[in-house]
């Protein structure tokens, strides 16, 4: 089954305009934001608009179903934990799978965006 990610970005394209991104990165950016430590789902989503220095902004309808397919998966694990503000929150991390998987995934994207950058820079 293929899942479509619809994420804000931000920048020179129209204000709050939507882009459909290539299949598994945003699996990808939650991984990775899970590397760094345990995070309930609105910490994910901050950290990764944050460290994209705003350009990347994931709506809940699109963050939460996609820790939910995460940990179906086994790459997360979740458990209740109270917030900063002290309320009730599901924190998320990274199983020894899901490092696993960040590893060969941040790979391929390496290797993929390698040569598509390649491909647009060719001379007609």
């Amino acid at each position: 089954m293929r899942y479509r990610s619809l994420v804000e970005v931000k920048g020179e394209r129209m204000p709050d305009s939507k882009v459909d991104l290539p299949q598994g990165t945003l699996d990808l950016l939650i991984l990775k934001a899970l590397s760094l430590g345990s995070m309930h789902g609105w910490a994910i989503s901050q950290r990764i608009q944050q460290v994209s220095r705003d350009t990347l902004q994931i709506p809940q309808g699109s963050l939460y179903p996609a820790l939910h397919r995460l940990e179906r998966k086994g790459w997360i694990r979740a458990s209740w934990g109270e917030s900063e503000n002290k309320r009730r929150a599901k924190y998320y991390e990274l199983t020894r799978a899901g490092k696993a998987r960040l590893s060969a995934e941040s790979h391929d994207w390496a290797r993929l965006t390698a040569a598509v950058a390649l491909v647009l820079k060719m001379d007609a």
